[in-house]
């Protein structure tokens, strides 16, 4: 398939391509002989993007980067780092790893903005715990403390198979078509207290750890746990897509 088709968006023939921030990552690489810093986002993303029909743009984690949004149609927030707990006013576990406040300052303005003004946003396990953390939730720092086990991490390069159940007539329910699903996870922390104005529209089947959440008063704001871009299903993509696409139809026709 034409990675810039346009399949799935539902858009009509003709119309631009949505354009969809991906939030990026800033950190020391070795090029040839060079020692450099690089921004980057793993190729699948902008791969997921770009098959969903739309223009994936990098967000680098600079200040004033959520200025962006006013020329976004859609906002993606990945995988990375654990969230500082200075950013919920809690004391920093031990098994919490090494932290970015430069990229949780960046990603959470972006974010706001985002909410603000109505883009079409998706977040994926990172992305989750910041929506929460924004609307003034808490995490668990270390989930096997909570649970007692090491399924939604199994290895350091290893998923962990999760079986989740979908709130019925949700949007992550209605995206994945089922009301039941087995998703990707690699994680080891979880919502604690919910943020205002969230809906928890997912859990894990075996302890009940959340695994989606929406806004509700959001055209379309929907996080999950669990690691979409390693599933088969491109569902979240596509549905981020359909959102976008109307988000970008309506800007132009203004």
């Amino acid at each position: 398939m034409d990675s810039f088709a346009y399949e799935g968006t539902g858009a009509p023939e003709g119309a631009r391509r949505p354009v969809i921030g991906i939030s990026a990552a800033t950190t020391s690489i070795k090029v040839a002989i060079f020692d450099m810093e690089a921004t980057f986002t793993p190729q699948q993303f902008i791969d997921r993007v770009a098959a969903a029909g739309c223009v994936p743009v990098l967000l680098p984690p600079l200040p004033g980067v959520e200025a962006a949004v006013r020329g976004l149609d859609g906002l993606l927030l990945l995988a990375g780092p654990d969230v500082d707990p200075a950013s919920y006013s809690a004391p920093r576990h031990e098994k919490t790893a090494p932290i970015d406040p430069r990229r949780d300052a960046a990603e959470l303005a972006l974010l706001d903005a985002a909410l603000r003004s109505g883009v079409p946003f998706l977040g994926i396990c990172r992305g989750l715990q910041l929506l929460n953390v924004l609307r003034g939730g808490t995490l668990h720092q270390h989930l096997p403390d909570i649970v007692g086990h090491t399924g939604h991490s199994p290895g350091l390069r290893e998923y962990g198979q999760q079986p989740v159940r979908l709130e019925p007539g949700s949007r992550i329910a209605k995206i994945l078509d089922a009301e039941q699903a087995t998703v990707p996870c690699h994680h080891h922390q979880v919502i604690d207290r919910l943020g205002e104005g969230l809906t928890i529209t997912a859990w894990s089947e075996s302890d009940e750890t959340v695994e989606a959440v929406e806004v509700a008063d959001h055209p379309f704001a929907v996080a999950v746990q669990w690691h979409a871009e390693e599933s088969d299903d491109d569902g979240p993509f596509l549905a981020l897509a359909e959102a976008a696409g109307h988000t970008a139809r309506a800007r132009d026709s203004r």
